[in-house]
């Protein structure tokens, strides 16, 4: 007999964040209000009361639910099932080197196939969950530097929650990259200069005037 296991991106289930905390000096910070980088210029850490967690969710729980990202969702920030943004982020396979281990003396390497995800790279993880807590706080528009995996999963997942995106790539990002962001929605501009150079420009720390063209690549290949 066949068990339909509830689906993890519509099931509703209690989440356990707390606040966020700098990942410098400790302050908090509301985890329900937009928020960029910590007053000391550190990235914000997600925190959650995990003795709450601990007593509504076993290991027998999380096991008997569908294999994907979302199976986690008490470990995650996003609140609403309605503000999941998922393209099937499925668990992906750790395959042994069998012959890479033989010039190491290890019989334990294994290599994780993130190939297999949504956009083709690890980066689909981190943004299906970007994205969700974008849809969840309101946000319209996003922007990223990328030299390429980054920027197709920033695209996908905005073009299928409906945010309008826009990547910066520096100049010598291969085509291929460039014109599958492109495909997938978003707005891309090439830069005359490093990917620091594209994160200043999303920064707001340069002017965009001079270092970049607007690639009109959509329905391209």
């Amino acid at each position: 007999m066949q068990i339909m296991l509830e689906s993890n991106t519509t099931a509703e289930r209690p989440t356990f964040t707390t606040h966020l905390e700098c990942s410098q000096t400790g302050e908090h910070y509301d985890a329900d209000q937009m928020q960029g980088l910590s007053d000391a210029g550190k990235p914000l850490l997600v925190r959650y009361d995990l003795k709450a967690l601990s007593q509504i969710l076993s290991k027998e729980d999380l096991l008997s639910r569908a294999c994907d990202l979302w199976r986690y969702r008490e470990f995650l920030p996003v609140r609403n099932s309605a503000n999941i943004v998922s393209l099937g982020e499925i668990m992906t396979s750790l395959i042994p080197l069998h012959r890479s281990i033989l010039g190491i003396g290890s019989t334990q390497v294994r290599v994780k196939d993130e190939g297999r995800l949504p956009t083709g790279s690890f980066k689909a993880r981190g943004l299906a969950l970007a994205v969700s807590m974008a849809k969840e706080l309101g946000i319209t528009r996003a922007a990223i530097p990328t030299n390429g995996n980054a920027g197709a999963a920033l695209a996908a997942y905005c073009s299928n929650a409906g945010i309008e995106a826009f990547v910066f790539c520096p100049d010598d990002t291969p085509e291929i990259n460039v014109r599958e962001i492109a495909l997938q929605g978003a707005k891309v501009w090439r830069v005359n200069g490093l990917i620091n150079d594209c994160g200043k420009i999303v920064g707001g720390e340069h002017s965009a005037d001079g270092l970049v063209r607007h690639l009109n690549l959509e329905g391209t290949l």
